[in-house]
């Protein structure tokens, strides 16, 4: 994985050199639950910031930071949300799916991203997911108008409909992390037990077999084209708690 990661991080910093002073540059990484994805947004996202550093001395450390992380899980439904569809043990049991997510507010932010920069520009704001509480948190990641490479994740970043297609189509690029569905299926399983989402491997097989991997499939199938495929390898070196990453996307 790290020789995909060097030539993404590479690319992506050469082809920021020709962005406008004005703009930003804007990445989408999508991928099936378990493939990998938030790792790579966040290994990605470090990355060019440290070469930033290095080009800029004088940057102060973390402060002008000129990259961000952007993670979908934000734009989740909150329970109480869920609870109030018209089939609410539905809405839960399949939480993760496309209609248990924001997709408009998340859409509003990209399009807010893509206004030009001026001095009057505005620090903006997406939310995150609490997953202590199992709910999003309001205005959480701050997006100040130093940063100019946003580096978005999530399983519908790609996604040929709705205010998904919206959104990949203000993208600059849109990458997309393929892995065996078996590999993802361990990995989830054993990301819902620790996490607390299943009581046993039992539980988690269940829900990984009747919600993440039909949320999958649908992903596969209504990818829009991508401009990078990154293949999901199972390299020691690349596990998220490796990598210094949290629990990642559901």
């Amino acid at each position: 994985m790290e020789e995909q990661v060097d030539r993404l991080v590479k690319q992506t910093w050469e082809k920021f050199q020709t962005t406008p002073k004005s703009a930003r540059h804007l990445i989408a990484i999508s991928g099936i639950p378990g493939s990998g994805k938030t790792t790579l947004a966040a290994t990605c996202a470090s990355a060019l910031n440290a070469l930033h550093h290095r080009a800029s001395p004088g940057a102060s450390a973390g402060g002008d930071d000129i990259a961000a992380f952007i993670p979908m899980d934000g734009y989740h439904l909150s329970r109480a949300q869920l609870s109030a569809m018209p089939d609410p043990a539905t809405a839960h049991a399949r939480r993760g799916a496309a209609f248990t997510f924001d997709g408009d507010s998340f859409l509003a932010l990209v399009k807010k991203l893509r206004e030009p920069l001026c001095p009057e520009s505005v620090t903006l704001y997406a939310p995150s997911f609490d997953h202590a509480v199992k709910d999003p948190v309001e205005d959480d990641i701050p997006i100040g108008p130093h940063v100019r490479l946003v580096l978005f994740e999530g399983n519908y970043l790609s996604l040929g409909k709705g205010p998904w297609k919206e959104a990949a189509e203000l993208m600059d690029e849109l990458w997309f992390v393929e892995v065996e569905e078996e590999v993802a299926r361990r990995r989830l399983v054993a990301r819902h037990v620790k996490a607390g989402i299943a009581r046993d491997e039992e539980e988690a097989r269940r829900r990984v077999d009747e919600n993440d991997l039909v949320n999958g499939r649908e992903i596969v199938e209504g990818r829009v084209e991508v401009s990078e495929v990154v293949v999901s390898r199972e390299d020691e070196g690349w596990k998220p708690e490796a990598q210094g990453v949290g629990e990642g996307e559901r």
